[in-house]
C-alpha cells in the first residue's frame, strides 16, 4: 500500500480530478470471512458506518473482528471521480479516501464502540498520511449516515483530542462529513489480510485509550 512515487498533499479540485467511468468496477459478491453478501441485502435492523483510517487492508480487519459486525467492505469515498480504480485513487487525483464500510447490529455493538476502535487503531493527528503511507487517500475520516452518528463522532473526537493533548500529541485532523458515495474496491482488496495473513499493514495507533464506548462521554 505504499509507493515511491510522490503524491499530491492536497485534494484536487473537482475540475482537475480524473474523469472515471459510468460503470461500476467488478468486486467480490460475498465476504471472504463470513460468507455474507458483500453488497446486501443485509439483516433487518442492520446499520452502516463508514471510516477512513489509512491503508484499508489493515483497517478492515480491525472491524470484521468485532462481535456484532455483519459485513465489512473496502472501497473509495469522499472524492470526485465516479467509479475509480485503485490505480486511479493512488495517483491522488480522484480525491478519494481508502474507506471501510461497516454493517453492524446496533443491539450487539454500539456506534460508540466502533468509534473507539476507529480512534485507537490509527493516529488521527497525521493529516494526509498514516505512518509510512503518504497521500490524501490515507487521511483520517468519519462519514456519518445519521444525525446521531454525527453527534457521537463529534463527541468522540472532542474527548479523544483531550486525551491526546494530555500525552503531548497534536490536534486531531479527522474529517467528519456526511457519508458520501461509497465505491466498492476491486475483489482482491476485499478482506485482503484474511486472504494474505502476512500481508502489509501500516496501521499503528497512538497507544492512548479512547474512553468513548466505555460509558464516558465528552464534555458538553
Amino acid at each position: 500500500m505504499f509507493t515511491l512515487k510522490r503524491k499530491p498533499s492536497a485534494l484536487p479540485s473537482p475540475d482537475k480530478a480524473l474523469p472515471g467511468r459510468a460503470s461500476l468496477i467488478p468486486t467480490a459478491s460475498s465476504h471472504y470471512v463470513s460468507g455474507a453478501a458483500l453488497k446486501g441485502p443485509y439483516s433487518e435492523g442492520a446499520m452502516k458506518a463508514l471510516f477512513g483510517l489509512g491503508c484499508f487492508w489493515g483497517a478492515e480487519r480491525k472491524f470484521w473482528q468485532i462481535p456484532g459486525v455483519y459485513v465489512t467492505a473496502v472501497g473509495y469515498a469522499g472524492g470526485f471521480t465516479p467509479n475509480p480504480t485503485y490505480e486511479e485513487v493512488c495517483t491522488g487525483m480522484t480525491g478519494h479516501n481508502e474507506a471501510v464500510l461497516v454493517v453492524y447490529d446496533p443491539a450487539k455493538v454500539s456506534y460508540a464502540e466502533l468509534l473507539k476502535t476507529f480512534f485507537e487503531a490509527h493516529d488521527p493527528t497525521q493529516g494526509m498520511r498514516q505512518g509510512n503511507d503518504v497521500g490524501t487517500q490515507y487521511r483520517s475520516g468519519i462519514y456519518y449516515f445519521t444525525d446521531e452518528q454525527h453527534r457521537a463522532a463529534e463527541a468522540a473526537k472532542a474527548s479523544y483530542e483531550k486525551a491526546l493533548k494530555a500525552r503531548g500529541l497534536g490536534p486531531i485532523t479527522t474529517e467528519i462529513l456526511p457519508a458520501p458515495e461509497f465505491y466498492f474496491a476491486e475483489d482482491y482488496h476485499q478482506q485482503y489480510l484474511a486472504k494474505n495473513p502476512h500481508g502489509y499493514c501500516g496501521l499503528g495507533g497512538t497507544g492512548v485509550t479512547c474512553q468513548i464506548g466505555t460509558g464516558v462521554e465528552a464534555d458538553a
